[in-house]
């Protein structure tokens, strides 16, 4: 892990271009997968059906959401980058997403956070983050997003 912290909100701007942290390892369980499908209604057997997925899938076994590694990211960030300072942050949306590699069931994964831009707002500041979901022993990363946050003082 490889942690980050923001003295306050300006400092970032001092770090546009940067690869400023990199979260801890985290493992992608069965349970997990199926949480999610649960909620998200995403029901297809790809991520749910051991045995079909094994016998049938071109993985040899079940996979995450591409939406369940997106939606890991907020908390994944909050583990290893902080700013002092600020009272609030929101996530204002998403630029661009891309899902290149399958994360297979009880894979470990973690996001290298690099600093795409840094905009001052009243109040505060937009700041876009572009992150990638590494999978242990995998040449390609599973996810590539550019994360938009506001974040106020």
């Amino acid at each position: 892990m490889q942690t980050f912290e923001a003295s306050c909100l300006d400092e970032l701007a001092d770090h546009v271009g940067k690869t400023l942290a990199i979260s801890d390892w985290l493992t992608i369980s069965q349970e997990r997968i199926q949480q999610f499908a649960e909620v998200t209604g995403d029901l297809q057997w790809i991520h749910l059906d051991t045995e079909r997925a094994r016998r049938e899938s071109p993985y040899g076994t079940t996979i995450a959401h591409g939406y369940l590694t997106l939606s890991l990211l907020p908390g994944l960030s909050q583990s290893c980058i902080t700013v002092q300072g600020t009272r609030m942050a929101v996530n204002y949306g998403l630029n661009r997403v891309r899902f290149m590699a399958p994360v297979r069931v009880d894979a470990r994964i973690r996001a290298h956070f690099t600093l795409q831009s840094y905009e001052v707002l009243p109040g505060g500041a937009q700041v876009i983050w572009q992150a990638q979901v590494e999978v242990e022993g995998s040449d390609k990363p599973a996810c590539m997003a550019e994360m938009v946050s506001r974040r106020y003082v």
